[in-house]
C-alpha cells in the first residue's frame, strides 16, 4: 500500500485529510509539527510527503532543507499545503526543491489529483527506461510537459551515410536521440582535417551539452552509416527539465549515460602510451558496432578516423596495428578490423 507522510499543526485540518487519504486507500503517517514529521520521514519510509508551512517547532521550509540533505529522504516527493497565496512564499518552496503545493481551502478531488500525479512522477523516476525510441517517447509523454509530449509520439528522421545531421556554430534546435545507426561528430581543424571528437551508437543521446549550455555547437554530426535519429524539440526538451525536478533528474542520468567514458578517454588521451591507447581506441570503437556481447563486429572505419579517435598519427596507428595482428589480438581482412582477444587488450592497461 501506498505510504503518505502528512505534516500539519491544525489538528482539525490533519484529521480531515487522513480521512480524505485514508479513504482514498493510502496508508497515511500523520505528524503534528516538522520535527516529529522530519522522524517519521526517516524512519517510516514514506512514498510521498504533504506538508504545511507555518507551523510551530519547525516550518515546512525547514523541514524540506532537513529532508533534502538526508540521501534517505531527499528523493521523496514533496507537496507544500500553504494558506499564503503570496507567490514570493510559494517561489522559495519551489526553488528550495518542493515537487508542488496545494493552498487551502482545497477540496477532496484537488488533493486527491496533487497526490496521484506527484506518485506518477515518482514510479517514472523510479522506472527503467529503454534506450529506444518507443523508450524515450514514452519516458517523454509520461514525463508530462506540453501538449505535443503529451499527445505525440515524435518521428524518427532518416539519415543517409554521411549525411549531415547538425553544423558546428549553428545554434541547436533539437535534442537528438540515435534510434538506429551511427553518428559521428568532428572538427576541422586549421589544416583543414578532420578530428573525430565522439562516436554515438544505438541507444545514445547527443547535442544536450550545447542545447543546457545555450551555445553553438561546437562540432558537426554526420552520419556514419545509414541512421535513424529521434528529434526532440529543443524548446519541449528545456520545458521538460524546467517543469519537474524529479522527472529533471532522471532526465539528465539518461543523458549523461556516456560522461564517465568520456572522462576516461580524455584521460587515456593524456596519459597512457600510444600502444595502450590505441588499444582503448580499439575496444571504444568495438563496444560501438557490438550488437551483443558475444558478437565480433568488423569495424566499418577508416584507419584515418581511428587515428582521430585515439589522437595519433596515422602511420603511428598502422605500424601498432600490424603489431597487434601479428601477436593475434586483431585479424584484418580486406581492409576491416575484427578484435579477437578483447581481454588481452584491456590488461594492456595493468
Amino acid at each position: 500500500m501506498t505510504r503518505i507522510l502528512l505534516i500539519e499543526d491544525n489538528t482539525e485540518v490533519r484529521e480531515n485529510i487522513v480521512e480524505i487519504l485514508e479513504l482514498s486507500q493510502y496508508e497515511v503517517l500523520a505528524a503534528e509539527n516538522g520535527k516529529v514529521g522530519v522522524k517519521l520521514a526517516q524512519s517510516g519510509n514514506p512514498d510521498l510527503i504533504i506538508c504545511d508551512i507555518m507551523m510551530p517547532e519547525m516550518d515546512g521550509y525547514g523541514v524540506l532543507h532537513a529532508l533534502s540533505k538526508n540521501d534517505t529522504t531527499a528523493a521523496i516527493p514533496f507537496i507544500f499545503l500553504t494558506a499564503k497565496a503570496d507567490r514570493a512564499d510559494l517561489r522559495k518552496g519551489m526553488e528550495m526543491g518542493a515537487d508542488d503545493y496545494i493552498t487551502k481551502p482545497f477540496d477532496d478531488i484537488e488533493l486527491l489529483n496533487a497526490v496521484e500525479t506527484r506518485l506518477k512522477k515518482s514510479a517514472l523516476y523510479k522506472s527503467e527506461v529503454t534506450s529506444t525510441a518507443e523508450g524515450v517517447n514514452e519516458f517523454l509523454r509520461n514525463a508530462g510537459g506540453s501538449s505535443a509530449v503529451n499527445n505525440q509520439d515524435y518521428d524518427t528522421q532518416e539519415y543517409k551515410k554521411k549525411q549531415t545531421i547538425y553544423q558546428q556554430s549553428k545554434r541547436p534546435l533539437y535534442l537528438y536521440f540515435v534510434a538506429k545507426g551511427k553518428v559521428k561528430t568532428f572538427k576541422i581543424n586549421d589544416d583543414g582535417k578532420e578530428l573525430i571528437t565522439e562516436i554515438y551508437k544505438e541507444g545514445e543521446f547527443l547535442g544536450y551539452t550545447t542545447l543546457l549550455e545555450d551555445t553553438t555547437y561546437l562540432d558537426t554530426a554526420e552520419a556514419l552509416e545509414d541512421t535513424q535519429v529521434l528529434l526532440i524539440p529543443k524548446a519541449e526538451f528545456l520545458e521538460i527539465i524546467a517543469r519537474d525536478r524529479i522527472v529533471a533528474h532522471k532526465f539528465i542520468k539518461l543523458l549523461a549515460q556516456n560522461l564517465i567514458e568520456k572522462e576516461e578517454q580524455l584521460l587515456n588521451l593524456a596519459y597512457n602510451s600510444l600502444r595502450k591507447r590505441i588499444a582503448n581506441g580499439l575496444l571504444q570503437v568495438n563496444e560501438k558496432f557490438k550488437s551483443s556481447d558475444n558478437d565480433r563486429p568488423k569495424l566499418e572505419i577508416s584507419r584515418e578516423a581511428l587515428a582521430q579517435v585515439v589522437g595519433t598519427a596515422t602511420e603511428s596507428l598502422i605500424r601498432v596495428l600490424s603489431d597487434f595482428k601479428s601477436e593475434k589480438l586483431i585479424e584484418i581482412v580486406e581492409g576491416k578490423i575484427y578484435v579477437l582477444e578483447e581481454k588481452k587488450l584491456r590488461e594492456l592497461f595493468n
